[in-house]
């Protein structure tokens, strides 16, 4: 029942499931009843390779699958050759900040760069050396040297003026400086200099806090900071292009932290940069550069702290008015997801007994009829209808399948008796109760 998956892939699944939160790797293998939002993906990251840019809100609620979409996004996108990058909102992760948590949400990003070959994250060293590669490359050819020869130190400032040049070519803002520490980059790289390379790599991930710091570090004058790192994102996303790659898609999930910022000016900041994203977006101002945010229905619609609050998102962010339970609309900017149905869960919980066999080398036995037997129990239990989310059947489920893994002579019927339901959901879940700062 489940095709190619690797071991890696299965245990990533079981144990991050079992943990409550969505693996990293391998969830296509997990996807059901997501068909028609994973077409207009397709659809939609064909655009952005063709050279648009876009933006999609996934709203549902708590337990409904948004973090999992957003990394069946990854999956997609990263088959489709895209860089991608994913990163929460927390507390001290936001888009706008002047106190250091706009930074620390680039950072979070540029740690999370993935590609095909590493969709774990951590790939943005790999990207910078191909990328040098290429560079390298060009000048030999265009120079008619040999590439053996162009590798000595006396081709160094060849190098870095074709860096400076290519860079110069593709930046807009703050390129400059970011064209000064690739070359850096590429002088630690050539030089077998750790320390130089470390320096430059820790600049392109805005982990420096001080210009005087970056300056006797690197000798740059600048350092990206909560007003600049949106301009940085844009120029990664040009340099990822003129690599070869299709584009670069931002995934920010946990939008709830923002709607959860007390003061409410700054919250408005927050939301104004959501804006800004989606006017460069959708107007053409960027190419090749897709952001998809993840939040509750509450984090959209509440009139007093949500998108809708500020005025000029709501009118951007309301639902085709056309749009029902059955006819969806999937080429607007925001797709709700809505709960998966019982035959879906039931296809889902099949998949994972596949899925958790294969990993332990295992054949527990649990056939179809006591899969149905265990959502029965499950979703007949008082509170099932209000508090069930996905989360809480599959981890329950795959519980079950760990007592019985280790305890064979067990007797399931009595687990799935034994089954009990609470509220998961976080007591944030409704804020309308916070007062104003």
């Amino acid at each position: 029942m489940i095709n190619n998956i690797k071991p890696k892939e299965a245990t990533s699944i079981i144990n991050s499931l079992i943990g409550g939160v969505v693996p990293k790797i391998g969830v296509q293998h997990i996807a059901v009843g997501r068909s028609e939002e994973i077409n207009a993906v397709v659809s939609a990251l064909e655009d952005v390779k063709n050279g648009h840019s876009m933006v999609k809100f996934w709203i549902g609620d708590f337990g409904s699958g948004k973090s999992f979409m957003l990394h069946l996004l990854n999956t997609v996108a990263l088959k489709q050759k895209f860089v991608v990058a994913n990163a929460d909102f927390t507390p001290d992760n936001r888009l706008y900040s002047n106190d250091g948590k706009g930074v620390a949400l680039y950072a979070a990003i540029m740690d999370n760069v993935s590609i095909q070959t590493k969709p774990e994250g951590g790939a943005l060293p790999t990207l910078l050396e191909k990328w040098i590669e290429q560079v390298i490359s060009k000048t030999a050819e265009d120079n008619n040297i040999s590439l053996i020869d162009i590798r000595n130190e006396q081709y160094l400032k060849l190098i870095q003026s074709n860096i400076m040049k290519t860079i110069n070519d593709i930046t807009d803002v703050g390129g400059f400086d970011f064209g000064v520490v690739v070359m850096k980059y590429y002088e630690g790289y050539i030089t077998d200099d750790e320390q130089l390379r470390r320096n430059a790599l820790k600049w392109l991930k805005g982990e420096y806090k001080t210009k005087t710091e970056a300056r006797q570090d690197l000798g740059v004058r600048e350092v990206i900071n909560d007003l600049n790192y949106y301009d940085m994102l844009k120029n990664f996303c040009k340099l990822f292009v003129s690599m070869g790659y299709s584009g670069f898609m931002v995934n920010l999930d946990e939008a709830i932290n923002l709607y959860k910022i007390s003061n409410s000016a700054v919250r408005e900041k927050n939301y104004e940069k959501i804006l800004t994203i989606y006017n460069d977006c959708f107007q053409g101002k960027v190419t090749n550069l897709f952001f998809n945010f993840a939040g509750t229905k509450e984090v959209l619609e509440n009139q007093r702290r949500g998108f809708f609050s500020y005025d000029a998102l709501k009118t951007r962010l309301i639902t085709n008015k056309y749009e029902t339970a059955e006819i969806r609309d999937f080429a607007q900017p925001v797709i709700r997801l809505l709960p998966l149905d019982h035959n879906e869960i039931f296809v889902l919980l099949k998949k994972l007994k596949a899925i958790f066999d294969y990993n332990y080398k295992t054949e527990i036995s649990i056939n179809d009829e006591d899969i149905q037997q265990f959502m029965e129990e499950l979703f007949n239990k008082p509170g099932a209808s209000e508090f069930l989310t996905p989360r809480e059947v599959i981890r329950d489920f795959l519980n079950i399948l760990n007592i019985l893994r280790q305890n064979p002579e067990i007797d399931k019927k009595k687990l799935f008796g034994d089954l009990e339901i609470s509220d998961e959901r976080p007591a944030e879940f409704s804020l309308d109760s916070i007062e104003e700062l």
